[in-house]
């Protein structure tokens, strides 16, 4: 993946469907799966982390065929659970991936047992996973694990809207990362 230099923090992995993402609010707060694979750091971990320092954030994304591409933002940060872990972002850079997130930017953080999103239902419940929804996504990186280019059910997939330009398109893997600002 394209790491532009190091020291990048990884908070979210997919790249293998080896872990559920279809999790409570609980275990996203605290985060789950395993640092070298499939994982999520945990709200709580990522709103101390931010809290101090200023982060750029960059998303990492490889398809089915060994496309890969990437976008990136000068600036991320996350509330704290009183505030529903509401998502800061901004400064998108393209690395032709697109940009799915600004959004999402503003939106609290959802679950299927915890609904914060702006839609009259539950879009953690509609589309199987945790994530920053709006009404609903553009990403949806906490999706149901799928393989590439699926119409049967809509929107569910691991997906990056931008850079396949429909929503039944899953991606192999895709990974969130933050760093200090230099």
């Amino acid at each position: 993946m394209n790491s532009l230099g190091g020291q990048w923090t990884v908070f979210q992995r997919r790249m293998d469907g080896s872990v559920n993402f279809y999790r409570p609010w609980d275990q996203y707060k605290m985060g789950f799966g395993n640092a070298a694979g499939e994982y999520w750091l945990g709200l709580e971990n990522l709103f101390y982390m931010t809290l101090r320092k200023k982060y750029e954030l960059l998303v990492d994304m490889e398809d089915f065929n060994g496309n890969k591409a990437f976008s990136r933002y000068s600036s991320f940060s996350i509330g704290s659970e009183f505030e529903g872990y509401r998502l800061n972002v901004s400064g998108f850079t393209n690395g032709g991936a697109g940009d799915a997130l600004t959004y999402h930017n503003g939106q609290k953080f959802s679950t299927f047992d915890k609904d914060q999103d702006s839609h009259p239902n539950n879009c953690a419940k509609s589309f199987n996973g945790g994530f920053w929804y709006n009404s609903c996504h553009f990403a949806n990186p906490n999706g149901a694990y799928r393989w590439g280019a699926d119409g049967t059910l809509y929107a569910v997939g691991v997906e990056w809207y931008q850079w396949k330009g429909h929503h039944d398109y899953s991606l192999k893997a895709i990974s969130m990362k933050i760093r200090p600002v230099q």
